[in-house]
């Protein structure tokens, strides 16, 4: 049975987003013009609760995440398209195979700002495999949105190898390949097994963790993306159905057509415009559950989440509150106490910032950067979060984690049958190869070209949101450190002057 994460495909309803549905308003006009799924009447995607903000607490949800609270269904699910073929080929590169039949294939067009698309190259990649194709059926005709090889699952036994439950191991299976893997082979590796369990079957409940690489052509994505996913593993180990829970900023338009939302890893992945692995590498941390308990409290606090994004009660902020800090604070609040690592320097932030601001002529920047450098780094870089969150989940599954755990521990530690390591390659594409992710401001600048005028970096137009959909009475967003730091920095200026002044004046 089709599932969308969690949920069965039958719970919900397909349509444009500009259409009446149990979707907020605000949420709608995100997806005007996109097909989504909601929970169809009586299985609402709203979770109760007000206006309280994620970034005060998540205390009041105690019934959302309570052991044994009933299921609560996303606002949406950004399907992108309303049709899907599934174990379908390529025929030749204007024709596909189909339950025994040929269509004519189209592609979707390439987004406006998107700089690369599927090429000759491409298809080769896609031709001789069995395919899962999202798109739309017009007659004869399917205008394909997404090809997916369904080839990339998860086997019942993957190859196994042990590694220390220290960071630093992930952190070196994420570089052992070159170039991060972009140009390796798909890869399922086993690093742990609960002692007499079986392998992974079909209808087992997953909960992980998404990493993307850096992309080859763009500056300023060299730490990569993040999310976190749940869902049951499919047929044959099919994993395309699990919910990636993607966090983009909603105030400017993607230059791939990604807007922020739940969505199934085969469109997160794949989208001919916005799928990650058309731009970079990707590695997925899977824990494999025999009971789901967990999942629903993640994926519940998630849609939370969402709602209140899509109501601009909070705003995506590179520093506080990207894709990395959003998941990382959800799963923290739930009781997931991943380990942080702290700022990264608050000595070079503190004088860096008014240096910046002179250099650059750009108080914003100089802010930016005070931001960045003093941020959690778990809650700032993809990597850190990815390799902190990969040591953690071994150590409670092995039950050495070496703190006194929370409910939500206890509950993931008790159900992770199996924890997985996968390694997805970047598609080819007229698109640039990428890398692993970096993990430091010392390493990204060392990306960066020295000539500024080198730089590549996509401009994207800004997204205003319609007055009359925000809520007069959401919570203000709080101060950033670096409003602080100005504050700071300007009274010092202050107090030296008049100390200037009266030894002028003594």
């Amino acid at each position: 049975m089709p599932h969308y994460g969690l949920f069965p495909a039958e719970h919900f309803e397909v349509l444009s987003g500009s259409d009446e549905s149990s979707a907020s308003p605000q949420a709608r006009w995100y997806f005007r013009c996109e097909t989504i799924a909601v929970p169809k009447q009586g299985l609402s995607g709203e979770v109760s609760g007000g206006r309280v903000s994620i970034w005060k607490s998540l205390a009041d949800w105690s019934e959302l995440v309570a052991p044994g609270s009933e299921l609560n269904y996303p606002p949406l699910v950004w399907l992108g398209a309303p049709d899907c073929l599934r174990h379908a080929e390529l025929a030749d590169g204007q024709t596909i195979r189909f339950d025994g039949n040929n269509l004519a294939l189209q592609l979707v067009p390439r987004h406006a700002l998107n700089r690369s698309y599927y090429s000759a190259a491409s298809q080769q990649f896609m031709l001789g495999q069995g395919l899962k194709i999202r798109g739309r059926r017009q007659g004869q005709v399917f205008v394909v949105r997404t090809f997916w090889p369904e080839r990339f699952s998860l086997p019942e036994n993957p190859q196994s190898r042990t590694l220390a439950a220290e960071p630093a191991v992930f952190r070196d299976w994420l570089r052992a390949q070159p170039q991060g893997g972009a140009q390796s082979p798909f890869a399922v590796e086993s690093i742990w097994r609960r002692p007499g369990g079986d392998g992974t079957c079909s209808g087992q409940p997953v909960l992980g963790v998404m990493l993307n690489g850096a992309q080859g052509d763009d500056d300023e994505t060299h730490s990569g993306h993040f999310a976190m996913m749940t869902g049951y593993v499919g047929e044959g180990g099919a994993m395309d159905d699990w919910l990636v829970n993607n966090f983009y900023t909603l105030d400017s338009v993607s230059e791939k057509g990604i807007i922020a939302a739940p969505v199934p890893l085969d469109n997160y992945l794949a989208d001919l415009n916005s799928g990650q692995a058309w731009y970079r590498p990707s590695y997925m941390l899977v824990a494999t559950l025999r009971d789901a308990r967990t999942a629903v409290h993640l994926q519940a606090a998630f849609g939370r989440v969402y709602n209140q994004f899509y109501r601009h009660q909070f705003a995506y902020q590179h520093a506080r509150a990207n894709c990395t800090g959003l998941s990382v604070t959800t799963a923290r609040l739930l009781g997931w106490r991943i380990p942080a690592r702290g700022a990264e320097s608050w000595l070079k932030a503190i004088f860096g910032l008014p240096l910046l601001a002179i250099r650059e002529r750009s108080l914003a920047k100089g802010k930016a950067m005070f931001d960045y450098l003093t941020e959690d780094q778990t809650r700032l870089y993809p990597a850190a979060a990815f390799e902190e969150m990969g040591a953690d989940l071994l150590r409670l599954a092995s039950g050495r984690a070496g703190r006194q755990l929370s409910e939500f521990e206890r509950l993931l530690a008790e159900d992770v049958e199996e924890i997985l390591l996968v390694r997805v390659p970047q598609f080819p594409s007229s698109r640039a190869w990428g890398d692993f992710p970096v993990e430091t401001s010392v390493e990204y600048l060392a990306r960066m070209p020295r000539d500024p005028a080198q730089r590549q970096i996509v401009p994207v137009p800004p997204r205003p949101f319609p007055d009359e959909l925000r809520d007069p009475e959401s919570p203000a967003e709080p101060p950033l450190r670096s409003d602080y730091a100005v504050a700071g920095w300007f009274l010092a200026f202050l107090v030296l002057i008049v100390f200037i002044l009266r030894r002028l004046l003594a």
